[in-house]
């Protein structure tokens, strides 16, 4: 009697545990792309505003040149 209810009992709950596999799987496939794409965009180069900056900050282009070409960027 106990073995066959442990039996019933295992195939109640048993449906649903087959779509696990697959729900792990779409898990790992979307953790696994949201990993390359913040890899990807944080190699990407900067943008040019954070470019101009830098090279102001460096002492590159002075305060005038640094003004013309952030107004250029903004229009």
């Amino acid at each position: 009697m106990l073995r066959a209810m442990w039996w019933r009992d295992w195939f109640d709950y048993g449906f649903h545990w087959m779509l696990f596999g697959p729900a792990m799987m779409l898990l790992f496939a979307a953790a696994t792309i949201s990993i390359g794409y913040l890899v990807v965009r944080a190699l990407r180069p900067s943008r040019p505003l954070d470019i101009l900056r830098e090279r102001f900050a460096r002492g590159e282009i002075d305060q005038r040149e640094f003004e013309e070409r952030r107004r250029v960027l903004h229009a």
